[in-house]
């Protein structure tokens, strides 16, 4: 920690209001020490791990903090708010404030100093020194943890040596007889608990909630706790024997457990990290309360984020969407691979190659269209599993592995009676519903063991089976019949209107939640495509190419808008656009998002509407401008995506164009040297937003 902290990287009196504020003046104080080399690429990487989740925690703490490929030595900067500033932590502001930067490349050893530092603030004394410190020196010296030097004691005179001097020999007390000692009382076993905590930079929450979990622990006096952290870095496994002897496991994270099996057959709590650091003795209370009545854990799968039901405290809302989100990226694979086989069985053999016979009974190695037919029957075994796969990941995001039974079954079921993708969707939610009731059922311990494996799949297989064939399944395939008419019978205004409606939503959040749920709507029609699908299927992807190449065409006509980094995502947006892989605008979306998704969202709502009125379809899921001999029309779809890449363009240009310069020698200039942008002939940055 010496190096990484000094009395220029300290800030006493912060006055910044934001927290995006809050970041640009303490990697000011960095840039001017030369631990950062690009302020805004920085700044950037900075709010892309804020998007993941806020940085802000309990007590007054802030703690944004990224690895950046612009920072050449491990760094700490802190700043001290009066005012408080909203970092997201659900007690209200922050008025300590800490951004560590980690290089691209921080070895163990760098991480290891930078975990000290998340441990410390767990410790209240520590943080009441911080509030009351008035030396940036000695600021700087408390965060690395120095000693202080001891104070000199006076020198004391010598006092004068005694006189010895002889006492009268006593006489000897008899002695008495020792009564026998009582074996002391054998201590009373302590609950046993091993916690696995993890985040996505592995700098800062992985071992706050570490500490938080092993100081609850020590707390509670009865429990031990011993965790192991996960971080980016790499990690140490707890021993065998550690685990064997537990008697119940938190798993505080949000990234995926790895080798999350060792774990399996113990009570278990699922949470997100920030749980970790916020209620720990909850925790270990709910853990305790599920090993009193005997529940245990049987899946070995490795969860993910969106697999989880959520902290105990997100509403129902977000619930649903994490379900519905696990489902959908585990049906993704399917759709992609199977569709893009099928697509090209069609581009290959014609479309009559769906009526070909089956290539296992007649396939002739010397004929094209053996070939496509293979193609084709191929991605169609795959397709077939696009409805079954996404019920069963919704269950499974529900309710873990027991959900995956029901889950499949029910979506089977949808396909056999034509609900569709509509149907998959309850069939999933109503497994997973099934499998959570059932698993709150008290059940004799003798029958545990049986439970995951024949019971529980058992009972709500066959409930979900009754619901799907004889309540529910039948008003589904109706309406998804209904919903299929409508798509087929689009044309004019009303078309134009949805596919308006599909950009904006693809272009809003740039693959977030909004985005993906306007990619399985598409995607779902492909299961039983028509034209109408087909037209949805093509207005979603060229609308999700828009933001990117939007971004790349900018970055090129317009470079001195941007900054070095930016030019440099630019290059790689083109790919990115082309590939129909909307991401590639979120470093642009990041850095300035009051003006790069309006503009990304005009566009794509521009190439929705022409595409819907061009009247151009796709087979295909993915692909961008690869699977352009694919796509009905394609002229005119090369001409819906450029017309909204244009759009784009030309409003984000226009938007960041009418920013005002910042004043020489401001507060970003030293000496009034002013922006460094501005020596540059370049216009200066906005401050970076979440």
């Amino acid at each position: 920690m010496s190096e990484m902290i000094t009395a220029d990287l300290v800030d006493l009196d912060l006055s910044a209001d934001t927290k995006e504020a809050a970041a640009r003046a303490l990697a000011e104080r960095m840039v001017a020490q030369g631990r950062v080399t690009d302020l805004d690429g920085f700044l950037a990487d900075v709010a892309a791990r804020e998007a993941q989740m806020p940085t802000g925690l309990d007590g007054g703490i802030g703690i944004p903090h990224c690895r950046s490929e612009h920072v050449t030595e491990p760094t700490l900067a802190f700043g001290r708010s009066t005012d408080g500033i909203d970092f997201g932590a659900p007690d209200g502001p922050a008025d300590l404030i800490f951004l560590i930067a980690a290089p691209a490349g921080a070895d163990d050893a760098h991480l290891t100093i930078l975990s000290s530092l998340a441990r410390q603030l767990m410790d209240e004394d520590f943080k009441a020194a911080l509030r009351t410190a008035t030396d940036t020196g000695a600021t700087a010296a408390l965060i690395r943890g120095d000693e202080p030097e001891p104070t000199p004691e006076p020198e004391s005179t010598p006092e004068p040596t005694p006189e010895l001097t002889t006492e009268p020999e006593s006489t000897p007390e008899p002695q008495s007889t020792p009564e026998p000692e009582t074996a002391p009382a054998a201590p009373a076993a302590k609950f046993k608990i091993v916690a696995v905590t993890s985040c996505p930079t592995g700098i800062a929450h992985t071992y706050m909630a570490a500490e938080s979990l092993e100081k609850a622990g020590r707390d509670a006096g009865d429990v031990e706790v011993v965790v192991e952290t996960q971080g980016s870095a790499g990690f140490t496994r707890l021993a065998p024997e550690v685990i064997a002897g537990a008697d119940g496991v938190i798993f505080a994270h949000d990234v995926p457990v790895r080798e999350k099996d060792r774990f399996a057959g113990k009570p278990t709590v699922d949470v997100g990290v920030k749980a970790g650091i916020n209620r720990p003795a909850e925790l270990i209370g709910e853990v305790r309360e599920k090993a009193a009545r005997g529940e245990t854990t049987s899946g070995a799968a490795s969860a993910t984020p969106v697999d989880r039901a959520g902290d105990a405290g997100d509403g129902y809302g977000t619930k649903l969407r994490k379900w519905l989100m696990s489902g959908v990226s585990y049906m993704v694979p399917f759709v992609a691979a199977g569709g893009l086989l099928i697509a090209l069985g069609f581009a290959i053999g014609g479309y009559t190659i769906n009526k070909a016979p089956s290539v296992a009974e007649h396939f002739v190695w010397t004929q094209t269209d053996s070939w496509a037919a293979l193609l084709f029957q191929v991605g169609s075994v795959a397709f077939a599993f696009l409805v079954p796969v996404l019920a069963g990941f919704i269950a499974y995001g529900m309710a873990d592995r027991p959900g995956l039974v029901p889950g499949f079954v029910g979506g089977s079921i949808a396909l056999t009676i034509n609900a569709g993708f509509l149907g998959g969707l309850a069939a999933g939610l109503i497994a997973g519903g099934v499998v959570m009731a059932i698993q709150k059922v008290n059940v004799p311990p003798v029958l545990r063991g049986i439970m995951p494996v024949v019971v529980i799949p058992l009972i709500s297989s066959a409930v979900v089976g009754f619901l799907m064939f004889l309540v529910i399944g039948k008003p589904i395939a109706s309406l998804q019949s209904a919903l299929t008419d409508w798509l087929n019978s689009l044309s004019g205004a009303n078309a134009i209107i949805l596919g308006v409606i599909l950009g904006l939503m693809m272009c809003f959040d740039l693959g977030g939640p909004l985005n993906k749920v306007a990619y399985a709507f598409a995607v779902g029609g492909l299961a039983n495509p028509t034209e109408g699908s087909l037209k949805v299927m093509a207005a979603v992807m060229a609308a999700g190419m828009v933001p990117p190449l939007a971004m790349a065409l900018a970055t090129t006509v317009r470079g001195r808008l941007f900054t070095k980094t930016e030019r440099e995502n630019g290059k790689a947006a083109w790919v990115l656009g082309a590939s129909f892989i909307t991401e590639g605008a979120i470093p642009f979306a990041a850095a300035d998002p009051l003006r790069v998704i309006p503009a990304s969202m005009a566009g794509g709502a521009v190439t929705g509407a022409l595409s819907m009125a061009f009247g151009c379809t796709l087979r295909a899921p993915h692909g961008g401008i690869f699977v352009v001999p694919l796509i009905g029309n394609p002229f005119l779809y090369l001409i819906a995506i450029a017309a909204g890449v244009c759009v784009s363009t030309a409003l984000v240009v226009i938007l960041k164009g009418m920013r005002k310069p910042a004043p020489v020698g401001g507060a970003n200039g030293a000496d009034g040297a002013g922006d460094a942008s501005a020596q540059k002939g370049e216009e200066p940055k906005i401050p970076v937003a979440a």
